[in-house]
């Protein structure tokens, strides 16, 4: 593996992508990390971190507080996923992406380590950011997981804080069927004496995050709106992750960390320059209005679909696909029916033919037509929508990525 793209089409082809294939990939337990980690000389132990999990939220909390960090004057990793356009998009620092000879370098070295250990593509990411962040010598992380909380590779970190940003249905085939179920999976992050920030208070699972909290000798705090702050991120549900940002941010200062003010109204004002964030309500043109959102669960298509209602335009024309394992009656019912519909498959393997996503969203009295692929989708969209119209892409990330 010599160059790049190879490095690529082998970790890609190879090693099972729970973004691709779904279930299969998805590991039941935390053991494989913690062999590779220990085989790498624990880097997870040598630089200072943050953890995120929850069902929505996460990715745009995680890069307000590396924004912020970063204006703060520390040397913030941050690792995210999926990735909309670029794999380096999962480990960057200061919001620079790990430069291609370390991915290559990386996979190329500890070639052996992957496959004896017969990792997954997620648990290999994840190993290769924590060693690139030691070998960087970073001050702090802001670490995201990927799927759930307790069983998730991340989850071998010792972070400052933890945050749960909130809890919606999401992937129920692996986290569980009801809320609670799936809180408890999130509450798996929390750690001993490691406070602990919820995003959003949600009576139904309160108790859960306030117990696993007391179990573990912590102290919980949930987030309260902070009206007095604005983001270059747009998008309503944003208030949400602002008000979840700062009191992560007061918490850390009550840690011994030194972030001003300034800093955390700068750092919100630039998310996107600092991190290069990209999907969260992201205007792609004006005339006619196109905007694309990764939001993809239940919760997520109700954030959007409030969105949609408080934009003006004349018709909507909404450019749609969605994933297998999603409980898409459930989304299908949030969608708004005076709007034509694009019908697409995003080209991954666990993606919902397009036919039967039409059939499907019939019985909601949404109508369109199918279209081959998802970039075809959109320039029929563009073929009938007028300047005053609105065309809005998203029901999955992989729509969103290919788009981008």
């Amino acid at each position: 593996m010599s160059s790049y793209k190879e490095t690529l089409d082998y970790l890609f082809g190879k090693l099972p992508m729970y973004q691709r294939k779904g279930e299969v990939a998805y590991k039941v337990d935390i053991g494989n990390i913690v062999s590779a980690c220990e085989q790498l000389d624990n880097p997870h132990q040598k630089f200072r971190s943050i953890h995120i999990a929850g069902t929505n939220g996460k990715g745009s909390t995680a890069h307000m507080l590396a924004s912020i960090l970063q204006e703060a004057g520390y040397k913030t990793g941050l690792y995210t996923s999926p990735h909309l356009k670029n794999f380096r998009e999962r480990i960057k620092i200061n919001g620079k992406m790990i430069e291609k000879n370390m991915v290559v370098d990386f996979v190329k070295e500890k070639n052996y380590l992957i496959e004896e250990l017969d990792m997954s593509f997620f648990e290999m990411t994840v190993a290769m950011a924590f060693d690139y962040f030691a070998k960087e010598d970073i001050d702090i992380a802001i670490v995201e997981t990927g799927l759930g909380g307790r069983l998730d590779s991340t989850n071998i970190i010792s972070p400052e804080l933890s945050i749960i940003t909130n809890i919606s249905y999401d992937h129920r085939n692996l986290l569980g069927n009801s809320i609670k179920e799936i809180a408890k999976e999130k509450a798996g992050i929390i750690k001993k004496s490691v406070p602990v920030i919820i995003g959003r208070n949600q009576n139904e699972i309160k108790q859960t995050f306030i117990d696993k909290a007391k179990e573990n000798d912590t102290n919980i705090q949930f987030a309260k709106d902070k009206e007095c702050y604005s983001t270059d991120l747009k998008g309503l549900y944003q208030k949400e992750n602002i008000a979840t940002t700062i009191t992560a941010i007061k918490k850390l200062n009550n840690l011994g960390w030194k972030i001003s003010e300034k800093n955390i109204h700068k750092g919100l004002a630039k998310v996107i320059t600092n991190t290069g964030i990209m999907g969260r309500w992201q205007t792609l043109s004006k005339n006619p209005l196109i905007i694309c959102d990764i939001g993809h669960n239940e919760d997520g298509i109700k954030q959007i679909c409030k969105q949609i209602e408080n934009e003006d335009y004349k018709h909507l024309h909404f450019v749609f696909g969605v994933v297998n394992d999603k409980s898409i009656d459930n989304i299908l019912e949030l969608l708004p029916n005076n709007a034509t519909f694009y019908f697409c498959k995003a080209d991954i393997p666990r993606a919902m033919d397009a036919q039967l996503l039409m059939e499907k969203a019939k019985n909601f009295q949404l109508f369109g037509k199918v279209y081959n692929c998802v970039s075809d989708a959109l320039i029929n969209a563009k073929r009938y929508a007028k300047k005053e119209d609105f065309i809005f892409i998203g029901g999955s990330t992989f729509v969103v990525a290919e788009i981008l």
